[in-house]
């Protein structure tokens, strides 16, 4: 008799062939309008890189946004390190080897992400840095929230880096701000708002900025290149360029 065990040749298994890529763990959902941006970009990326039907090895935490607003407005970022430090340490335990925080604000808590793990983490700044220093600028305008723009944690780390910093007038800011959280963070995307954003950029241009960072991931999916006299440098665009070397690091791609 045949032995039952034994399998006809087309149905033996095969190991299944996987790319040595690194997997990256992604915080987000601040907001999850600009983490699906970062997933298409990371994943656009991959694929530009390898080919075929690869696309990238991610871990998201997508976070609800709602509470993590209202802690953020009333200033408790105590207890937002407490959120950051939980979801890094899931996606860790999830098999993250690195991580990245789908936000320019919450790098405010970047320092304690990175101490509640032993991991890797890009920081968004640090990209987009390398950005500008690439094109030989020195002195750069920031967009983002009232967070970003006036806070050490984020301006400071550019400073850091020699660059010169200016940002918008104080009711300027306000406006700015209003626009991310009220509008771009739940997914509209006015004309008006494009025109102010426009007014601001070249108000910023005229005191001598050679660039603009979009400061905060959601800035770029309102204005783009096309909306400014100077360089843009969208922080998303940049974070997940990074994000794919990281992945693809030992491959050495």
């Amino acid at each position: 008799m045949p032995n039952q065990n034994q399998q006809h040749p087309s149905s033996q298994q095969t190991t299944p062939q996987y790319s040595t890529q690194r997997t990256l763990g992604i915080i987000g959902g601040m907001s999850w309008e600009s983490t699906e941006s970062y997933y298409r970009l990371i994943n656009e990326g991959v694929k530009a890189k390898l080919g075929g039907l690869h696309s990238a090895d991610l871990l998201i935490h997508s976070v609800d946004f709602g509470p993590i607003n209202t802690l953020q407005e009333t200033g408790e970022w105590e207890a937002l390190g407490s959120l950051m430090v939980s979801s890094s340490k899931r996606l860790q335990a999830a098999g993250a080897q690195g991580i990245m925080i789908a936000s320019n604000t919450m790098h405010k808590l970047f320092d304690d992400v990175q101490s509640a793990t032993d991991l890797p983490l890009i920081h968004i700044a640090d990209a987009t840095i390398d950005a500008i220093k690439a094109q030989n600028l020195t002195k750069i305008a920031l967009l983002g929230t009232q967070f970003t723009m006036t806070q050490d944690f984020y301006k400071q780390r550019l400073i850091d880096a020699g660059l010169e910093v200016v940002i918008p007038a104080e009711d300027e800011r306000a406006e700015v701000h209003r626009i991310i959280k009220k509008e771009l963070c739940v997914g509209e995307f006015k004309d008006s708002s494009r025109a102010y954003y426009r007014q601001v950029v070249e108000a910023l241009a005229a005191q001598g900025a050679e660039g603009v960072i979009l400061g905060c991931t959601e800035i770029g999916l309102l204005i783009t290149q096309a909306d400014s006299p100077i360089p843009v440098f969208d922080t998303t665009a940049i974070h997940a360029a990074a994000a794919v070397d990281f992945l693809l690091s030992d491959i050495g791609l």
